[in-house]
């Protein structure tokens, strides 16, 4: 079956403006360097997705469709069990998806919209960001015994996601022996150290909400 020709264009702007959007970020990329790489005319981005911003929408909503993705299946691993549990999986399931192959292109466009918002940032954390946080909030909260907006909730859910984030490669990490080739052994060995960590911190303020 023959692709047509307006839909092999509108593919290759996708994925040339992904990679660009990823390493530049949405302001230092123009339509003409988008064009050029993925070999179409100028007028090509409008034709397809309105303007700049139309394109851009379509490349962050592929990395909020991740990320749901990502959602989904720690939900989906945690089914049925207990909290505890429930915050395992999440952890295992996470670790597999932010530091396994293939994840770079959707961390480099998520943390570029964050460092330079643009109108596109209300998707990302309604649709991704903040689903994950609520999870995450709802299970400490019943593992420590208090409300999913408590404070004491909301900064053990940011200790979770931190710990995570560390394991990123970057020059840093790199030197300081923290970024590994990614292995099945070595991410679910992560993932545990996390979680072990993670529950040991959360048990801790569930003790001193309790002593009060």
């Amino acid at each position: 079956m023959t692709i047509p020709r307006d839909t092999e264009t509108r593919d290759r702007l996708l994925k040339v403006a992904e990679r660009l959007f990823a390493d530049r970020g949405f302001k230092r990329v123009t339509v003409r360097d988008i064009c050029r790489a993925a070999r179409a005319n100028v007028a090509a981005v409008n034709y397809h997705f309105g303007d700049k911003l139309g394109l851009y929408r379509e490349v962050l909503q592929s990395a909020i469709d991740a990320m749901r993705a990502t959602n989904d299946a720690a939900r989906e691993a945690g089914a049925g069990q207990t909290a505890e549990e429930q915050l395992r999986r999440y952890i295992a399931v996470f670790i597999r998806k932010l530091l396994g192959p293939g994840s770079d292109t959707v961390h480099k466009l998520v943390t570029r919209e964050m460092n330079d918002p643009t109108p596109v940032l209300d998707a990302l954390v309604e649709q991704a960001v903040r689903p994950r946080v609520d999870y995450l909030s709802g299970l400490i909260a019943e593992i420590i015994g208090c409300p999913p907006t408590d404070q004491r909730v909301l900064r053990c859910v940011a200790s979770v996601q931190a710990q995570s984030i560390a394991y990123l490669p970057n020059p840093i990490a790199t030197r300081l022996g923290l970024a590994n080739t990614p292995t099945a052994a070595n991410l679910a060995d992560i993932a545990e150290h996390i979680a072990e960590f993670s529950l040991a911190g959360v048990h801790a303020v569930g003790r001193t909400v309790h002593a009060r």
